[in-house]
């Protein structure tokens, strides 16, 4: 597996050979460091922990700076593990430099990009879970997206007239981790270490990415 940590830049169009407008996603997406590398002898399990984005030297914490003066490196602001399952699978030694060349190297056509989602802050059922309403017309008043009724005997017998465990009601919307499988890899600039994927990922813009080479590669 081929993974790498990058933020999200935005989206632009490009073009195939057919003249076919293709909607992409930029990322830029490392150099990483190898932080830290975990095998089963020393944690019980394998594991290669890479960081991206440098933190400022006034904000950084001593258990970090310690953590990343062993890999010969500065302390990170997004840091994450790629697991594996032997470690025999790990290639990379802590101080190593990941960049967008792995992808290359690989032959890796499509990646799984994971971050977190817009939060929308707190939304009502129609928005949340696209409930449809009462009625527009006659008969209405002052309730057409409300929830309707929450609880009852019939909804779920036995088991009383309270309120079910998974009801689906307003709350927090977003701000959830959510992982875009199977986008194509369109290219991949070594000089300015970019990837450009095809479609959507997750995130606004400047949001943290992980970028993953899919388990099972389209033909």
């Amino acid at each position: 597996m081929v993974m790498l940590l990058g933020k999200k830049v935005g989206m632009t169009q490009v073009y195939d050979d057919t003249g076919k407008m293709i909607p992409v996603t930029v990322i830029q997406a490392g150099p990483c460091v190898v932080t830290q590398v975990k095998t089963s002898k020393s944690d019980g399990y394998s594991a290669v922990q890479m960081g991206f984005n440098d933190v400022k030297k006034s904000r950084v914490k001593n258990p970090a700076a310690g953590h990343a003066k062993k890999a010969n490196t500065a302390a990170k602001k997004f840091v994450r593990e790629c697991r594996y399952f032997d470690d025999k699978e790990i290639s990379q030694s802590a101080g190593d430099e990941v960049t967008v060349d792995v992808f290359g190297e690989n032959e890796v056509k499509f990646v799984d990009v994971s971050g977190i989602s817009k939060g929308k802050g707190f939304a009502g059922c129609m928005k949340r879970h696209d409930f449809g309403g009462f009625p527009a017309s006659h008969g209405c008043k002052r309730r057409h997206r409300a929830p309707g009724a929450i609880s009852s005997f019939a909804s779920d017998a036995g088991h009383g007239g309270n309120l079910k465990r998974g009801k689906r009601m307003a709350g927090h919307m977003g701000h959830v981790r959510i992982t875009s499988r199977q986008n194509q890899l369109i290219s991949v600039d070594s000089e300015l270490n970019l990837l450009v994927v095809k479609g959507c990922i997750p995130g606004p813009t400047g949001g943290y990415v992980e970028i993953r080479s899919s388990k099972d590669q389209k033909a």
